[in-house]
């Protein structure tokens, strides 16, 4: 059965599965659902774990041999299986396939791993495992989700924010759930009272805020250019490769080109970006005014090539910037007509 990370708690407390995957790409939520998960083992009895880091080369008959051997004991355990990817090769998933069609009683099944793409979906080792147990298909939170969440957090913690505090908050720790966390915690710590206004929340709050050229892409196809702005600044300060982003950006343009998979949640937002830019046939030119930044960052024309990558992402936003051209005197970005 395939649940959200949110209906965890409550499936748990009314059964415990023999098998459970978690996957997804934010260290955090999966390490807590993987918590609840434990705690619910505990608290039925499960004492005893092992623990298998399964990388190139990992051998899953020894994840069902640990599984069916008795403790000495015979006390019930777990089998934690971290996996560095979600892809088994055929012995694996035949293996894993063998167990999940009948899981020992005195042992639960504890699997976590990246997100999956469809393609892992269709398995057939995943569908074993979700037929057997819990799948807890884990995704990271959108920035309608994200107020929502540190409000959650805060009342944890007996913490309320104004409206203002809470949205600063938000902006801060954007993509960084972790550092949301560390945040609450030292809000706690400084004994501000329970309702913290802006003013004294800006007074302690570092920006905690962790883009990586995924998210900038994200707000480009989105058309959010205040948020891409500020994303291109953080991603320079904190020294990334500006190849990087560039490189994400013409991926993403490739696909949309081809005519590529995209899935459900993204499928609107690359639909609205390809009729803002001018349909499809327009991205030929952008990837062109690209490689004029790829050449500007390797030294080959002159000029800045973080400024000429941002005004064209905020351009892809759907600002008033007119296209990077190459004159006699080398590229230039003439002067915004708007904003």
């Amino acid at each position: 059965m395939q649940i959200r990370a949110a209906e965890l708690g409550k499936r748990l407390q009314r059964e415990l599965a023999p098998v459970y995957l978690v996957a997804g790409d934010d260290a955090l939520l999966v390490q807590e659902a993987c918590d609840a998960v434990l705690q619910a083992a505990r608290q039925a009895g499960f004492t005893e774990r092992s623990v298998f880091h399964a990388e190139t080369g990992f051998d899953w008959s020894d994840v069902l041999q640990d599984a069916a051997s008795m403790s000495l004991f015979a006390t019930r355990r777990i089998v934690d299986v971290r996996m560095a990817s979600g892809k088994l090769d055929r012995e694996g998933s035949e293996l894993l396939r063998r167990y999940t069609d009948r899981p020992p009683e005195d042992t639960l099944l504890l699997i976590r791993m990246p997100r999956l793409e469809p393609k892992q979906n269709a398995s057939a080792w995943f569908k074993a495992v979700d037929k057997a147990g819990v799948a807890v298909l884990v995704w990271p939170l959108d920035l309608r989700e994200l107020p929502r969440w540190l409000e959650r957090r805060l009342r944890d913690a007996g913490l309320t924010l104004e409206k203002e505090a809470l949205t600063l908050l938000a902006e801060r720790v954007e993509g960084n759930l972790l550092a949301a966390v560390q945040e609450i915690e030292k809000l706690k710590l400084a004994g501000l009272g329970e309702t913290v206004s802006a003013a004294a929340l800006q007074e302690i709050l570092e920006d905690a805020a962790h883009y990586d050229s995924f998210d900038l892409i994200d707000g480009v196809l989105s058309g959010d250019a205040r948020r891409v702005s500020r994303m291109v600044q953080s991603l320079r300060q904190e020294g990334v490769s500006m190849f990087a982003v560039l490189g994400a950006l013409t991926s993403q343009l490739r696909r949309i080109a081809e005519g590529g998979y995209v899935p459900g949640p993204r499928r609107r937002l690359v639909e609205g970006f390809a009729q803002r830019i001018g349909g499809v046939a327009a991205v030929d030119a952008v990837l062109a005014e690209c490689a004029l930044v790829d050449a500007q960052g390797k030294g080959q024309i002159s000029g800045d090539p973080w400024a000429s990558l941002e005004s064209l992402l905020l351009r892809l936003c759907g600002v008033a910037v007119s296209p990077m051209r190459l004159s006699p005197a080398g590229p230039s970005w003439p002067s915004e007509a708007g904003s």
